[in-house]
């Protein structure tokens, strides 16, 4: 794992790395990964952007260079450390962005800063409905050491569809597969936790005190029911969009993306 941008700073006890590529003086992008995944995760976007945007990709505690045992940690930590990062480079409002279940960090982070920092919200692939009971089963099952890696091989096995992509490959058998059962059974377990404290991400949205433009961009699942859950839920509340991408994997950032950086850029706001 080496880039020449990679930086590490000390936050809480906790060595953080993140990349901070583009011109300084640019709008700020952040990108935020799901668990037990890195920077790498956004390798392909960020030369879509880096020429005239700011991109900062901050790695979760644990997530980084030093993959050292770290204390128990959830949302509410990560949302801290990726502030504090973002405080200490001297960033006021940026543009976030997470993949899957990193948008409950992100949540916490757009409550904590406020609409002023962050006046818009990009989701990639975030299950937003409540968990089904297969995908609860698949949760327990990585929380449990002796099923742990068959449980996240079904999970493998869905998120690439039937499809052989090699950058996804990639991601899920040398960068994914590299976190071992602790984080990957905290990670579980937290997701777990966030469904049963807020219902789903819909209703953690519904739930933010300032509300404001958010976009959902996936490619799965396909089911129309799950793309009517999102209509039915912009009816409400018309600030939520959201968009099928159409790529052939759970990992947009890597699959399509050109799709997912010309969203980015209609998503800003330039002063």
């Amino acid at each position: 794992m080496t880039s020449t941008h990679l930086t590490t700073i000390w936050i809480g006890g906790n060595p953080i790395t993140y990349v901070d590529q583009g011109p300084r003086d640019a709008p700020a992008v952040v990108l935020l990964s799901g668990w037990c995944q890195d920077h790498r995760l956004f390798d392909r976007l960020v030369p879509f952007l880096s020429d005239d945007l700011r991109v900062v990709c901050v790695d979760w505690r644990g997530h980084g260079v030093d993959r050292s045992p770290v204390p128990d940690f959830g949302y509410r930590e990560q949302a801290a450390d990726t502030i504090a990062v973002l405080d200490d480079l001297g960033i006021d409002r940026f543009l976030p962005l997470s993949h899957s279940h990193g948008g409950w960090a992100l949540m916490e982070i757009a409550e904590r800063v406020g609409a002023g920092r962050v006046p818009r919200i990009l989701l990639v692939d975030w299950l937003m409905t409540p968990p089904a009971p297969g995908f609860a089963a698949g949760l327990a099952a990585i929380q449990d050491p002796s099923r742990w890696v068959e449980g996240r091989q079904d999970l493998y096995d869905v998120w690439t569809n039937g499809h052989d992509h090699e950058r996804v490959r990639r991601h899920l058998d040398e960068e994914m597969s590299g976190f071992g059962f602790e984080m990957w059974a905290r990670s579980c377990r937290v997701i777990a936790d966030a469904y049963a404290e807020f219902g789903s991400p819909l209703q953690r949205m519904a739930g933010l005190t300032e509300p404001r433009p958010i976009k959902h961009l996936f490619s799965q699942p396909t089911d129309p029911a799950y793309e009517r859950a999102q209509i039915d839920f912009r009816a409400r509340h018309p600030w939520f969009d959201h968009h099928m991408l159409g790529g052939p994997t759970h990992f947009p950032t890597l699959d399509v993306p050109d799709k997912v950086a010309a969203e980015i850029r209609g998503h800003l706001v330039r002063d």
